[in-house]
């Protein structure tokens, strides 16, 4: 079993506390003094920046930043915040990441727990012949249509249980050879998950799926604890289908206004092979 980060969920307010220095511990290790012209020092044992240092570049009082570090309960301004995401080089998602963790900006209550409205569903369908699927932030597949179903109907070897686009590549054993951008992609997903996890700390949840997923896949675990964090972008993915072979997409995400939580991902072929061999991925009626 892999451990995961805090086995005992603590109340939402001090999750996201320790979730936020977490994260800033992760960035500021990813930085040295060379970065910004400073010694480093011949017996320097700490990895990356120290936390003097980051409060010395960004204007911060040191005790401050180390009870921010701390997760204790402080005031952090969006002025303030900006100045330690301005040290630590956060790019617009590790930002945003950042301001959501610090209560900076409105918070999600609660995750995606109704219906899907029919209307959207039948978006989702509607799709056909292209493979598209409605997931939330933790990618569980909501709706899927029947040209997404048969494009991965014969993805796993062992039975689906969980309805997961992120579960169904780690804990899936075939997954490496049908997905040949596996690593890069995977990668993408949790730190998708991760930028997402900001908006819902303290969510049972969110914090059971993310226990177990620790639990079950070492990969999850050690990619998960590096706090990286991503935007939704256009993707190219190629899967490897037992009987069209190579079929390459370009994936493109949507949000949906009447589900804040969900985003709508559309198979689009990239090339003409990909176009031509779709029809041969559909199971017979």
């Amino acid at each position: 079993m892999v451990a995961y980060e805090s086995m005992t969920v603590a109340p939402a307010a001090g999750r996201r506390r320790e979730e936020l220095g977490n994260f800033l511990k992760a960035r500021r290790a990813g930085l040295s003094p060379a970065d910004f012209g400073m010694p480093g020092g011949p017996r320097r044992r700490t990895p990356g920046l120290r936390r003097e240092e980051v409060a010395l570049l960004a204007g911060v009082g040191v005790t401050w930043y180390t009870w921010l570090e701390q997760g204790r309960e402080i005031n952090a301004s969006t002025q303030v915040l900006d100045a330690v995401a301005n040290t630590l080089r956060l790019d617009r998602a590790e930002r945003e990441h950042m301001y959501q963790l610090a209560e900076a900006t409105p918070l999600l209550t609660g995750g995606l727990r109704g219906p899907v409205p029919a209307e959207v569903s039948e978006i989702v369908c509607s799709l056909d012949p292209l493979p598209a699927t409605l997931t939330n932030g933790r990618f569980d597949i909501l709706v899927s249509n029947a040209a997404h179903e048969d494009l991965f109907w014969e993805w796993h070897s062992m039975p689906c249980v969980h309805k997961n686009t992120l579960w169904c590549c780690v804990t899936e054993p075939a997954a490496r050879q049908k997905f040949p951008q596996y690593e890069r992609e995977v990668r993408y997903l949790v730190a998708r998950m991760r930028a997402a996890y900001a908006r819902h700390v303290g969510d049972p949840d969110w914090e059971e799926d993310i226990r177990r997923l620790c639990g079950m896949s070492r990969e999850f675990a050690d990619l998960w604890s590096r706090h990286e964090v991503a935007d939704p972008e256009p993707r190219v993915r190629t899967f490897i289908h037992a009987t069209a072979g190579p079929l390459t997409f370009t994936a493109t995400e949507l949000q949906v206004p009447a589900m804040p939580d969900a985003r709508l991902t559309v198979y689009t072929p990239a090339d003409e092979p990909t176009k031509a061999g779709l029809p041969l991925t559909r199971r017979p009626s």
